[in-house]
């Protein structure tokens, strides 16, 4: 199958240099240019594309209000292209909150040192939320409650596993549950990854979380080091429990969460009666591919926590928290995924799933609720 894409930005060599990748790859094409979001609007009907990559940066119309309309008018899979500043972090997630589904830094050189390995990200990227698709308007970041859809209703497509994902092709996953019996089990840490769809399912995570939640929390989202203190600030500002940027020396208490800076590595630490944050730089010489990685993270937490630990893994492309979460469940942990049903990219989750490493499988609208029953 070749997925249709728009190619949304008022630099036409930027557009032209989008359009020279992307019809490199042989199940994408270039089907049609937009100056702006009003063009990419009036062309939408026309050209029906799969999949539109959209700058946030445009005259006439913004690609945040363009994203708005799209989900309007004609829901459409969407990669923003961003500057790795503060006011671009701000914007990005502006653009996720109406509805876009992933996001890029605009300059090449940001996404990978080797402009073979950013074009390959790229494509990617673009071809995994082309297979995604919307179908239905999504639910907005701050949007904390949410419908069930009639079991009628269509159903938004959805990318089926992929050895680029997981390490396995065709594996079966586990049936969805929408609730659990408590287990009993006594915890002192919840741990949460994700990447590729993370900021808006960590949202609906966090949001419903009452302000004495009892456990710390640890997150880790795969996310440039620009972008994670201006999401760190968006979900403090939406949730009842405290969320911060991590920082060396801080202290795990429950009610907060913690979420790992971005281009950097988060390390729990035991220090006493105390768990403490060290947050260690990443080196060109590390053979961990994320940065922050969950399999570290996670790992370290098994060292702090033993397996007093509930591991969630949300959507997310790779298989990042796979070993991590393989740790913490050999101690004793209980891992849980988030369903294929509700995953921008059913990835991470599926690869603790295939592995038999998550005991439970839960769309991304239950697994707060869960949460609380089985950590209350």
């Amino acid at each position: 199958m070749v997925f249709k894409v728009l190619v949304v930005d008022d630099s036409t060599f930027y557009r032209r240099r989008v359009k020279e990748i992307l019809d490199a790859d042989r199940e994408l094409e270039v089907v049609g240019e937009a100056r702006n979001g009003r063009d990419a609007l009036e062309k939408l009907e026309t050209l029906t594309p799969d999949v539109i990559t959209m700058d946030v940066e445009m005259p006439i119309m913004d690609g945040i209000s363009a994203v708005k309309a799209i989900m309007e008018k004609r829901p459409t899979p969407i990669l923003m292209f961003s500057s790795l500043t503060h006011h671009g972090a701000q914007a990005t997630l502006d653009a996720l909150e109406a509805g876009a589904l992933d996001f890029l830094p605009k300059k090449f050189e940001d996404i990978a040192q080797d402009r073979k390995d950013a074009t390959r990200l790229l494509c990617t990227k673009v071809r995994l939320i082309a297979r995604r698709g919307v179908g239905l308007k999504r639910p907005v970041m701050r949007s904390v409650e949410t419908r069930r859809l009639p079991e009628n209703a269509p159903k938004p497509a959805f990318f089926r596993s992929s050895g680029l994902l997981s390490g396995r092709k065709d594996a079966a996953t586990q049936p969805t549950v929408s609730s659990v019996r408590p287990s009993g089990k006594h915890y002192k840490c919840l741990a949460i990854g994700a990447s590729t769809g993370g900021p808006v399912a960590l949202q609906k995570v966090l949001s419903p979380l009452p302000a004495d939640f009892p456990y710390p929390i640890v997150l880790v989202q795969h996310m440039p080091g620009t972008f994670t203190s201006a999401f760190a600030q968006r979900l403090d500002s939406n949730c009842k429990i405290s969320v911060k940027e991590a920082e060396t020396g801080d202290v795990l208490k429950p009610g907060h969460a913690y979420l790992a800076p971005g281009g950097k590595q988060m390390i729990i630490e035991s220090a006493g009666v105390n768990k403490t944050i060290t947050i260690v730089e990443a080196s060109a010489a590390d053979k961990v591919s994320y940065k922050p990685s969950v399999d570290l993270t996670f790992s370290s937490i098994a060292r702090a926590y033993g397996g007093d630990v509930l591991g969630v893994i949300l959507t997310g492309m790779g298989a990042d928290g796979r070993e991590g979460c393989r740790t913490l469940k050999g101690l004793g942990a209980t891992i849980w995924a988030q369903d294929q049903d509700s995953c921008v990219v059913y990835g991470m989750p599926q690869a603790v799933a295939v592995e038999n490493i998550s005991s439970k499988s839960i769309n991304i609208d239950d697994i707060s609720s869960c949460i609380q029953s089985e950590m209350r």
